[in-house]
């Protein structure tokens, strides 16, 4: 099997590379691939749903979306992910080469479920598909990628997904071990690099590399400053997510209600024995159709004695915190 190679751990290049090579080549083979510190959301998935975005603005971990369904993931530099495409029924079979490469190493590997391996009942890697553009489905080019979880740091991950309440955020990191597995647990490598090198050898074993030229590579970092790093990508492509929070502040319990869309509140409403000096239906009017990030703009101090935007805006939901 030919492959390519891709040293960047910019997931943004990275989501970009693969929707290149989907829609732009005629590759046909694999590549393996890392991501710096990123949370790597589905395409259809709402950020503010399914990500505890505060904690990622305070560890530096980035919000990415991906062209593929399916849900969130934790990546980071003990993450492996690797992408099969091509035309034709062998490119869905790449999670079984995986398993097999997997198990080459002794390590018992089955692909199971929707779309896992896993390794002594723990999931160790998710994956996903995507067509490419235009044809019919049974000539169309199609790619499969997904992660192979080495090294991964579990508190971040736990941490990164888990959204304030949520039964992620509640089972806590020692859960979590129960249900996912890191493969180093299984092998003898000394680095993620070493069981990098292993894999892509199983899977390409006679392949020829295969390389982008420059100029390709220069039209990857288009898509991805004009696609992938967009707020309209990673925040506006988020669907419709209802809200509810109360809190209690100096000037009484608010509870607001809200629902997001496309990165945009809308219906807003506030109620409690709050007091203000003006009524809280003004800033829930004000709130409609702004971002997040827009609401610092506000007066909130007029409609809730006392109460800095600050304040509001975290103490109400801390994914009202200013986004990356």
């Amino acid at each position: 099997m030919n492959y390519l190679l891709n040293t960047s751990t910019d997931p943004y290049f990275n989501m970009a590379f693969d929707s290149y090579v989907l829609e732009n080549t005629d590759f046909e083979g694999v590549y393996l691939w890392q991501n710096a510190p990123s949370v790597i959301l589905g395409l259809n998935q709402s950020i503010y749903a399914e990500v505890n975005l505060p904690y990622l603005r305070a560890h530096g971990i980035l919000p990415v979306r991906r062209v593929s369904g399916g849900g969130a993931v934790y990546h980071d530099l003990g993450n492996v992910n690797y992408t099969f495409v091509g035309s034709g029924a062998w490119v869905a079979s790449g999670p079984s080469v995986i398993a097999d490469a997997l198990r080459s190493m002794g390590v018992p590997a089955d692909v199971t479920g929707r779309n896992d391996i896993l390794v002594d009942g723990r999931k160790c890697s998710g994956y996903a598909k995507r067509y490419a553009s235009g044809g019919v489905s049974s000539s169309r080019r199609v790619m499969v990628h997904g992660t192979l979880m080495y090294d991964v740091d579990l508190e971040m991950l736990t941490q990164a997904l888990a959204v304030p309440g949520s039964k992620l955020s509640a089972a806590g990191v020692e859960s979590v071990r129960m249900r996912v597995a890191n493969l180093h647990e299984y092998l003898p490598y000394g680095s993620v690099q070493e069981f990098m090198t292993a894999v892509l050898g199983f899977c390409t074993k006679q392949g020829a590399l295969c390389t982008l030229t420059t100029q390709q590579l220069d039209e990857v970092e288009q898509i991805a400053e004009t696609k992938f790093r967009s707020w309209e990508w990673i925040y506006g492509h988020s669907p419709s997510a209802e809200f509810s929070r109360t809190c209690k502040f100096p000037c009484g319990t608010v509870t607001v209600r809200y629902s997001l869309k496309h990165g945009r509140f809308t219906e807003v409403s506030f109620e409690g024995d709050f007091l203000g000096a003006r009524p809280a239906s003004e800033l829930a009017a004000m709130m409609t159709g702004k971002r997040p990030e827009d609401l610092y703009t506000l007066p909130v101090g007029e409609y809730f004695d006392g109460l800095s935007v600050e304040e509001f805006c975290v103490g109400i939901n801390g994914y009202l915190a200013k986004t990356l």
